[in-house]
């Protein structure tokens, strides 16, 4: 075991009693615990709408299969994301088209879109990259002059917020047409596995709570409550994507946890720009004014003459857990056989083992990022000793100049 890990989820008594009313009470699946999650959820992140279900990836399947993507229709995306963002364009038989970054923030580049576009564009899936708000604003305005549909990929930006109109608004209020979040231990706040879709739009919400429980007419909670027999039907292929009632209930007691996670994560992303402010041959995460990131992880990108892996590995020799920068779709043999396009190379994919010159920004962000730890209950000694390790890493395979 590393002496700092990359992160520790905050559970404590509090989730371990909330499971055990859930137990009691007979009710596991997906029923009044949920309802409840999914009430909370919304509330918290100021939408009309909040639909629970199993994880994030089925949340952007649905997403985009509801706002109206299409066999042989194309998403725009950028491949520099967990395999998750392509895979649910796939899932619809939709082909990912991969824009680059802006590798400061390593979110899309709005000005990125206007090559992308063709007849078969069909909705644009944004991802908020660990937590950090992707220029959502010009992304909307974009979309909305090509009456396009907007998916946030909001899987790491749960508490996260940027400036809307003078006014400071969290991500999933929503600002597209759909925002998806996870609850995977990584994330700010778990269910242990899970996610949740949030929109303005109440058809959609309609959908998706048919399309989550093999498009079943009636809930299994209506049922158990209903007064007369009442019997279901299947109005149409649906899926089995419900969360379960054993997991809302840790999902809220997070939630109430969420100010003091925003508030610990945030002082300890500050403490670390501070100190690692004179490194030369880091350099740190950007954060746009009209961005405020709930610092999901904190990501450092190495100067050219450092090795990513050799540093990686000083670290965990020093008991420091970390990780490689986000990955890029198109650079995974998966994707070697699925199809994808880059809109500026004729709209032909590189064989995977190649790079793309178009999207020099998402791999030079794999190749030379790492996330170093960051959790709640993480300590100054702690984070002073991460802070030192990386320090050393650096001297140690630090290359010297031609």
């Amino acid at each position: 075991m590393n002496s700092i890990p990359l992160l520790v989820p905050f559970l404590d008594d509090r989730e371990a009693q909330a499971l055990q009313r859930v137990i009691k009470s007979g009710w596991i699946t997906q029923g009044p615990e949920t309802a409840a999650f999914e009430s909370e959820f919304a509330a918290a992140v100021g939408s009309p709408y909040a639909c629970a279900v199993s994880n994030c990836t089925t949340a952007l399947h649905l997403a985009l299969q509801v706002v109206g993507v299409q066999p042989g229709g194309e998403v725009i995306t950028v491949s520099h994301s967990f395999i998750a963002t392509a895979n649910s364009i796939r899932y619809c038989q939709a082909v990912p088209v991969f824009v680059d970054i802006d590798l400061a923030t390593y979110n899309l580049d709005p000005t990125r879109l206007e090559h992308a576009i063709t007849p078969r564009t069909q909705a644009i899936l944004c991802v908020h990259q660990m937590g950090m708000p992707c220029d959502l604003t010009g992304i909307l305005q974009f979309a909305k002059r090509q009456g396009l549909p907007v998916v946030e990929d909001a899987a790491c930006a749960i508490g996260s917020e940027f400036l809307s109109n003078d006014r400071w608004e969290r991500l999933g209020k929503p600002h597209g047409d759909v925002a998806c979040f996870s609850f995977h231990p990584r994330k700010v706040i778990t269910t242990g596995d899970g996610g949740m879709l949030t929109t303005a739009n109440p058809e959609y919400d309609r959908r998706f709570r048919l399309l989550r429980q093999h498009g079943m007419s009636i809930s299994d909670l209506t049922r158990h409550h209903a007064r007369q027999v009442v019997f279901e039907e299947y109005q149409c292929l649906g899926y089995n994507y419900r969360l379960t009632d054993v997991q809302a209930a840790i999902g809220r007691q997070q939630l109430l946890k969420l100010p003091e996670i925003l508030r610990r994560r945030r002082l300890l992303a500050a403490r670390y720009r501070e100190l690692l402010s004179d490194q030369k041959d880091v350099i740190l995460p950007a954060e746009p004014s009209w961005a405020r990131s709930n610092w999901q992880s904190f990501c450092i990108r190495l100067a050219d003459q450092l090795d990513q892996k050799q540093v990686m590995q000083s670290l965990l020799e020093q008991g420091v857990a970390s990780r490689r920068g986000i990955m890029c779709a198109h650079r995974e043999p998966a994707y070697q056989e699925e199809v994808w396009f880059c809109p500026q190379c004729n709209r032909r994919p590189h064989p995977v083992r190649q790079p793309c010159p178009h999207l020099r920004h998402s791999e030079k962000a794999q190749d030379q990022s790492i996330i170093l730890p960051l959790y709640p209950q993480m300590t100054d000694m702690e984070q002073d000793l991460v802070i030192e390790a990386l320090r050393q890493a650096c001297c140690r395979v630090r290359r010297p100049r031609i």
